[in-house]
């Protein structure tokens, strides 16, 4: 019986404490940011399987920088402006990049005439060559025109109304030059540009004298 006592008060003892200590589940907050090592959190915080969260043997509620949820969430754009150009008075932006190409790219359609004194001002950058208005073609932005190497390439566009047009690249809409005679006077280009003819914008029912509408794209 002796040994039998002593053997429940030991039990009881370990179930105290098992109880006694802090859990867990209850100590983590919502700081969450990502780390690696324990010198990676701020604070009294500690990392705990790749996150910073409160430390549960002091019972710790504190969030800082560093590890913590503070740090902004990495970005899958990162194109930025690479200067300014003014232009009659207005600065605007210059882009040698634009933003990723996917299987549904959204973009700004506006509308380019192709021929010959046109507002497109000269041939196209791809052929050299002038374009009918009857003609489905495009001119993309720098980024995506990617040095020519769009050039004679087929693009799917889509409009907000369902309909879809397929498309060839023959010219770059310059996101980095602009307000001279070999751009017509007009000024750079923005970074999410499909230049299309008014062949583009018929096929797609699209009302011309909008001038400007939101569309996607991706490659045919």
């Amino acid at each position: 019986m002796a040994s039998t006592s002593v053997l429940l008060v030991s039990l009881s003892l370990i179930l105290i404490n098992i109880i006694t200590l802090p859990l867990l589940s209850t100590a983590i907050s919502s700081c969450n940011g990502a780390c690696k090592t324990l010198n990676d959190c701020t604070g009294q915080l500690i990392c705990i399987n790749g996150k910073c969260n409160d430390d549960p043997d002091i019972g710790s509620n504190e969030c800082g920088g560093g590890g913590g949820s503070s740090s902004p969430p990495p970005t899958t754009n990162n194109c930025q402006p690479s200067g300014t150009l003014v232009c009659q008075g207005k600065s605007y932006p210059k882009y040698t990049c634009s933003p990723p190409v996917t299987s549904s790219t959204k973009a700004s359609l506006t509308l380019n005439d192709f021929s010959e004194g046109g507002d497109g001002g000269g041939a196209s950058g791809c052929d050299e060559r002038f374009h009918n208005n009857t003609e489905r073609v495009v001119a993309l932005s720098t980024g995506w025109f990617d040095k020519k190497n769009r050039c004679g390439k087929i693009i799917r566009i889509t409009a907000s109304n369902g309909k879809s047009v397929t498309a060839r690249v023959v010219d770059e809409c310059d996101s980095c030059n602009g307000c001279d005679a070999e751009h017509a006077g007009l000024p750079p280009c923005g970074n999410n540009i499909v230049d299309g003819s008014a062949a583009v914008w018929n096929a797609l029912q699209l009302n011309q004298d909008l001038g400007v509408v939101d569309v996607t794209w991706s490659m045919a």
